[in-house]
């Protein structure tokens, strides 16, 4: 998504902190936009050495479409409240013709700047002391010895933290609009975590040490990895020679038993002599791998629900190259979730199915059985979403990148045809998480030379996906910045009017506590959309450790809520934590709608539907960024 080109430029008083937010690392899926310029910088101490129109895919009813621009105050209120120092002035319109506007109460603000003035101070007269000892850093960045073994970088370290810890404390203060108060903290945080001392060779001792240490092969090996990284076109996160999907990630046995031009269809082997006679159809999102649910045998949502009985078909979308750039979120629907569903009904011989979408995954399952009930067909039994939004109107930090100018770019050019590419994504992704993501890895691959250890998730993590430019920028419009998906007949989808009311089965909702991606409170949202039977959990951490924690290992914990509020606070003050994993009350949960038992299948597939070829299959094994002269096609079996 494109940089805000027009944006507030502050005042002069906040010209010094602008840099702030213009010279943060960006990512070229979305660059990040340029937000209202932040509160004043504070006074640097005092030195000392060493320191497009066309929207394919779907339409939308007019007289229904649901918007959220926000109104800012007019400006001469703002200006009649505060000193005009404070106030974001010279304002240009957005293409939504509003104007972000940001001030910071002058209380505030002064509170803020005699505390920091107090904390240099103390910090200052300790560095004078001829025998003082070194301040406490309390950041992992600063953990090795070295740091404060050599005082000059102790100090720096120090200084670094008490700047860091102003600047954000002072973009927490900013008075805005939801939005821009988010962009601010969010390109604060960029800009603090990049100027980290623990990131460039001249400020980190520890690097310093290791050099010499190694008689300089750290460098030499930190300009290998990056030389390396340089042709890749990403930040290695893992040795990306150990893995292979099919041979040590990606397992579980069974057999593509359809593929056309946007999914593989796999049917996986039964492990328990009976299973039951309603198949469990599993859809994980276009953006990543779906390997995710099969990364090792201990941690398999595909083996682990194999092992209840159920004969499981998982979707693997098409990793898009040139030749699918023109296809639309209609295509990934009728051509993806539809015909999963009619084909996994065929082999099964089953009236109806259950049906599990993951995050963008189950989007696009919600937005594909509102359509089907539009036509008559109910196909499914049961419902999961795990970690999904169908209401958008909180979606987390994603959201920064989000405005009419933004959309508005990225359907320029790629509404009509094109890939988002899977470098873009993945580097966008990386920066919501920087220091763990990014700098981290700029530290240890490059500063101190050395060889990212073999991690199958981090691996995974690496194995981006392209997607076609119709499909992203209809996705991005119709549910980021409009929102439609939830209101009723907003949309319209392979012809369709789409009301996800209609859906009207027995429904089971994940959402993770620590989700920054699809924020817990907004999946509970799909509590208020949908009807029927409907069951929330919520686990602990984030968005893959989360979703991803299997009950053999009974790590973490869930909650549970046996009534479902309009408020996601009010849920959670009323809900039962459970020892565990929520995989276990999940498969409980499933257990009612499998069906009667019935011998398990000797074989895959049937006359009309033959297996093609094992597990994994074909499309899971495309790569993002192919080999020079191998693009666009399709790995042989």
């Amino acid at each position: 998504m494109p940089p805000v080109r027009r944006t507030a430029r502050g005042t002069a008083k906040a010209a010094s902190a602008d840099a702030a937010t213009r010279g943060q690392a960006t990512t070229p899926a979305s660059p990040p936009p340029k937000p209202a310029s932040p509160p004043p910088k504070p006074a640097s101490p005092p030195s000392k050495p060493g320191a497009a129109k066309r929207r394919a895919g779907g339409t939308r009813a007019p007289a229904a479409a649901a918007t959220r621009d926000t109104a800012a105050p007019p400006e001469a209120a703002v200006r009649s409240a505060v000193p005009p120092s404070f106030v974001a002035k010279d304002l240009a319109p957005t293409s939504a013709g509003a104007f972000p506007m940001w001030s910071i109460d002058p209380t505030r603000l002064l509170s803020l700047q005699n505390e920091y003035a107090t904390r240099l101070q103390d910090l200052w007269s300790g560095f004078l002391k001829p025998e003082g000892a070194p301040p406490a850093l309390g950041d992992k960045r600063f953990s090795a010895p070295e740091w404060t073994k050599q005082t000059p970088f102790a100090w720096s370290a120090a200084l670094y933290l008490l700047n860091a810890d102003f600047l954000q404390r002072m973009a927490d203060s900013v008075d805005a609009d939801a939005k821009t108060r988010e962009r601010i903290r969010f390109f604060t945080q960029q800009w603090v975590d990049a100027l980290s001392p623990s990131n460039f060779l001249p400020t980190n001792p520890e690097a310093q040490q290791l050099l010499l240490d190694s008689n300089g092969d750290s460098l030499r090996h930190g300009i290998e990895n990056l030389l390396a990284d340089i042709g890749k076109g990403h930040i290695s996160m893992t040795d990306e020679s150990a893995f292979e999907v099919g041979r040590n990630v990606g397992t579980s046995k069974g057999a593509v038993v359809f593929r056309n031009d946007v999914i593989e269809l796999i049917q996986y082997s039964p492990s328990t002599p009976t299973v039951g006679t309603r198949p469990l159809l599993l859809v994980p999102p276009f953006i990543n791998k779906y390997y995710i649910l099969d990364l090792q045998p201990e941690n398999s949502f595909v083996a682990h629900a194999v092992s209840r009985g159920h004969t499981v078909f998982l979707v693997s979308w098409i990793n898009a190259q040139p030749e699918h750039g023109k296809l639309t979120w209609d295509d990934y629907i009728e051509r993806g979730i539809v015909e999963a569903i009619h084909r996994v009904q065929t082999i099964s011989r089953s009236d109806t199915i259950n049906a599990l979408g993951f995050c963008v995954g189950g989007t696009i399952l919600a937005t594909g059985l509102a359509a089907l009930a539009a036509r008559g067909e109910k196909p499914v039994a049961s419902l999961t979403l795990m970690t999904t939004l169908l209401d958008f109107e909180e979606p987390g930090v994603l959201g920064v990148f989000i405005d009419p100018a933004q959309v508005g770019w990225r359907e320029q050019t790629l509404g009509d045809g094109g890939l988002m590419t899977g470098q873009e994504l993945a580097t966008t992704f990386s920066f919501l998480r920087p220091n763990d993501l990014v700098w981290n890895y700029v530290v240890a691959n490059y500063l101190k030379g050395k060889a990212p250890p073999a991690f199958d998730l981090l691996y995974w993590n690496s194995d981006g996906t392209n997607l076609p430019g119709p499909l992203y920028c209809w996705y991005l419009r119709h549910m980021y910045l409009q929102n439609e998906l939830r209101v009723p007949n907003a949309l319209t989808c392979m012809g369709e009017k789409i009301d996800l009311r209609r859906i009207d089965v027995p429904t089971y909702i994940f959402g993770a506590r620590e989700d920054h991606i699809v924020p817990w409170r907004a999946a509970y949202g799909s509590t208020q959309l949908l009807s029927n039977r409907l069951r929330f959990a919520l686990g602990a951490s984030g968005h893959i450790a989360g979703a991803i924690n299997p009950a053999s290992k009974n790590k973490r914990s869930y909650w549970i809520g046996e009534s479902l509020p309009a408020s996601p606070d009010a849920w959670l003050a009323g809900a039962v934590e459970h020892p565990g994993s929520w995989w276990n009350d999940w498969a409980a949960w499933l257990e009612a709608f499998k069906g009667p038992e019935q011998p398990a299948p000797a074989r895959l597939g049937d006359a009309a539907n033959p297996p093609l070829e094992p597990a994994p299959g074909r499309y899971v094994k495309m790569k993002a960024k192919p080999a020079t002269g191998t693009a666009g096609t399709v790995p042989q079996p």
